[in-house]
């Protein structure tokens, strides 16, 4: 499990490792506090040098000269406006955090009614086997989730927009097991096509933002109305309210605005956790509620809807105990690659954690290597 939490720590693509930072990611010191800004996706470190009036020559230096001219709410306020990824590195509220645990970790619930649906596959090795998946989800903690169900059987099929593309390594870290197709959800022709996928689908993982969904017709809601016992699962960054449905984030950009930053860092200086830790669990736990409301939903019949958010799977860590004293190192590098597997496919040789999932016979396995970004069709097998 620690290795899969550091997947990007052993994987390698033809042999060379994935660059994961941009130099326009990271803390950086505001004139009255800190930052931590996102530019990962070329988009957003467009956004963001265009808020602090660099151009894409800018070094490391000229972007900290820009951005300690700002106050860091001013700056995340103004980025933010901008279509980028920023926040101010904030102090933990332990009072928020409370409130944030009154509400589950897991929220279920039932949308609506329909008939149970048979989900009895005994002759399969896996469990899920005959399950048809819709991925809607990019980044890590979706990706996490709906590659776990491909890993116990499910038939996953993931969709993206024709742009922006997701990143490649990322894209091919979270891919096993699964296809990739493309789809344009605002042309009307191929939302069309996409809604003859979801009236094959057991289920459907949602990743993109509440509101944007939702002017798509594709909130949870819309979701049970047109295709009554539909399995569906999301998440978010930040919530499920109206603000917070508006509003993307990052596993990095959770962790600087609860706290949990200063938490790992030293007094003065923020810091993060040594792995994309929220992301990864919010994953797991997003493809276990989903298997649970499947068994549920072929006894019970009915459509369900889980959902979590990084936020609160943040208050949920920062609840926990803490260590006094120093934890353990961690695991070396050495240790890392003994839990790391090559797989090979259409998009060459690479190097990948293994599952984080043993069966009654050992550790399971990959059942097909990632699929290069959007080489499938869009239908089912």
């Amino acid at each position: 499990m620690a290795t899969a939490f550091q997947s990007e720590r052993v994987a390698r693509f033809d042999g060379v490792p994935p660059s994961v930072w941009s130099p326009l990611s990271g803390f950086r010191r505001a004139r009255d506090g800190w930052v931590r800004t996102h530019g990962n996706y070329p988009h957003h470190a467009a956004a963001l040098r265009r808020v602090l009036g660099v151009d894409e020559r800018a070094d490391a230096a000229a972007i900290d000269a820009a951005v300690v001219r700002w106050s860091a709410a001013a700056l995340a306020e103004a980025v933010t406006r901008a279509g980028g990824m920023c926040v101010a590195v904030e102090v933990e509220d332990p009072s928020l955090d409370r409130e944030l645990r009154r509400h589950p970790l897991i929220e279920s619930s039932r949308l609506g009614d329909a008939e149970p649906v048979a989900t009895n596959r005994s002759g399969h090795d896996r469990p899920l086997e005959g399950i048809r998946v819709l991925d809607l989800t990019r980044v890590i903690a979706g990706p996490v989730a709906t590659r776990t169900l491909a890993l116990l059987g499910a038939e996953v099929l993931r969709i993206d927009p024709p742009s922006p593309p997701e990143l490649e390594w990322q894209h091919l870290e979270g891919g096993p097991g699964k296809r990739s197709a493309l789809l344009d959800l605002r042309s009307a022709d191929e939302a069309e096509r996409f809604d003859d996928l979801l009236a094959g689908a057991d289920a459907i993982v949602l990743g993109y933002r509440p509101a944007s969904l939702g002017r798509l017709g594709l909130s949870p809601e819309d979701l049970a109305v047109r295709h009554p016992g539909l399995v569906i699962g999301q998440l978010a960054a930040w919530g499920f309210d109206d603000a917070a449905g508006e509003r993307g984030g990052f596993d990095s950009l959770v962790q600087a605005s609860s706290g949990i930053a200063f938490v790992e860092g030293a007094p003065d200086t923020p810091g993060a956790l040594p792995a994309q830790a929220l992301d990864h669990a919010t994953g797991y736990l997003l493809a276990a509620a989903i298997m649970t409301l499947l068994r549920r939903r072929s006894i019970d019949g009915g459509s369900w809807l889980a959902r979590m958010s990084l936020r609160r799977t943040a208050a949920e860590l920062l609840g926990l105990p803490r260590r006094v004293e120093p934890g353990p190192a961690g695991l070396d590098d050495a240790a890392r690659e003994s839990h790391a597997g090559t797989v090979s496919g259409l998009a060459g040789v690479q190097r990948i954690a293994a599952p984080a999932i043993a069966s009654p016979d050992g550790l399971m396995r990959w059942s097909a290597p990632p699929h290069p970004w959007g080489s499938d069709r869009p239908s089912w097998a």
